[in-house]
């Protein structure tokens, strides 16, 4: 198994370097970014290179990469620097948590990060570049298309197919049997019960403040009595 080239120095990578130091057999050698990115010739302990030159100093035949960056612009940043990097003849690795859960006959493309906890059901298909935060849950027979964003706590039911270039936020939900189409943004707690169009965006109205503050509702419900 080859070592490893992480693309990234921002929060996401801080993140998939603790993952792939601490629960996984694959060792990040170094790391690289953008030219335009690079602060520093060290990143973590890490040497840091710039993309440009990644190639002669880390050749693909000798080692693999993977590309840990968020989901700015709908996941496209992401996803064209995988390209970018598949281009120069990388493999791309995917990271699975050992205690993921993940069923045995579930399919995923390269480049994917699935977490621990999650709660993915038999005959589900994952593509390529797709980020699963812990507690996310995918049910059966569904499918996520590339470059998708599940964060953690976000619900996707059975029999679904999500297009490319999707993100769900915090507690959002899909409904049993639709379908999402591309770069669909459903934000936090939002509910989707029928197929969308690509691109739409779908928002659950904030709370709003109760018309009592804090300690007023205290006193008038039943919290007071614990």
């Amino acid at each position: 198994m080859k070592p490893l080239i992480l693309f990234g120095s921002g929060k996401i990578a801080e993140v998939l370097l603790y993952f792939f130091q601490n629960h996984s057999d694959r060792k990040i050698i170094a790391c690289t970014v953008d030219r335009d990115h690079l602060l520093s010739s060290e990143w973590h302990g890490l040497p840091l290179v710039a993309f440009d030159e990644v190639e002669q100093q880390y050749p693909p035949t000798e080692y693999d990469m993977f590309v840990a960056l968020g989901y700015q612009e709908m996941n496209s940043l992401r996803a064209n620097t995988c390209a970018r990097a598949r281009a120069l003849g990388y493999t791309l690795a995917s990271y699975v948590h050992p205690d993921s859960g993940l069923p045995t006959d579930c399919i995923y493309g390269d480049n994917c990060f699935i977490m621990n906890q999650v709660h993915i059901h038999p005959r589900v298909q994952i593509g390529n570049n797709v980020f699963i935060w812990s507690g996310s849950m995918i049910g059966h027979h569904s499918s996520i298309g590339d470059n998708c964003w599940l964060t953690s706590c976000a619900n996707v039911s059975g029999v679904v197919t999500m297009g490319k270039n999707c993100f769900l936020a915090v507690n959002a939900t899909v409904a049993h049997g639709i379908t999402i189409g591309d770069n669909c943004f459903i934000g936090a707690n939002a509910l989707v019960v029928k197929t969308t169009q690509p691109s739409e965006a779908y928002l659950a109205e904030n709370t709003k403040p109760f018309r009592l503050n804090s300690h007023q509702f205290l006193r008038m419900s039943r919290f007071a009595e614990l």
